[in-house]
């Protein structure tokens, strides 16, 4: 996957039957800049939105799919993300076993404040 190819992968995997205009779309797609900017915010001041960023990645993996949702994510978010990504996607179970993503997923430590947050809920 690369920039030229990533919407055109994002659209074949794309399953809204709710959705009507490419602006939806966009706006599922968009997501990932959602989980950005929560994922910086926790980064640079300590505040996690736990259940915002769990609606995020629920809407993002129900419309995309769980392989291609994973794929996509670890795309588009920046590798220093990876691990409260990780973290979150184990506690939601939607990391896949096996799959096909540019990034070293084993090495990728979880987050332990991001687990304990999670165990909490």
């Amino acid at each position: 996957m690369n920039d030229e190819t990533y919407v055109m992968y994002a659209m074949k995997h794309y399953t809204n039957p709710q959705c009507t205009s490419v602006e939806e779309f966009n706006d599922d797609l968009n997501r990932i800049k959602y989980l950005k900017r929560l994922f910086k915010k926790y980064i640079n001041n300590g505040v996690l939105k736990d259940r915002l960023i769990m609606n995020h990645i629920i809407i993002f993996y129900n419309v995309f799919g769980i392989e291609a949702a994973t794929r996509l994510l670890f795309y588009r978010i920046e590798e220093e993300y990876h691990s409260m990504l990780k973290t979150f996607l184990v506690y939601l179970n939607f990391l896949p076993e096996t799959i096909i993503v540019e990034a070293d997923l084993v090495s990728v430590l979880l987050d332990s404040h991001i687990i304990n947050t999670l165990r909490g809920i």
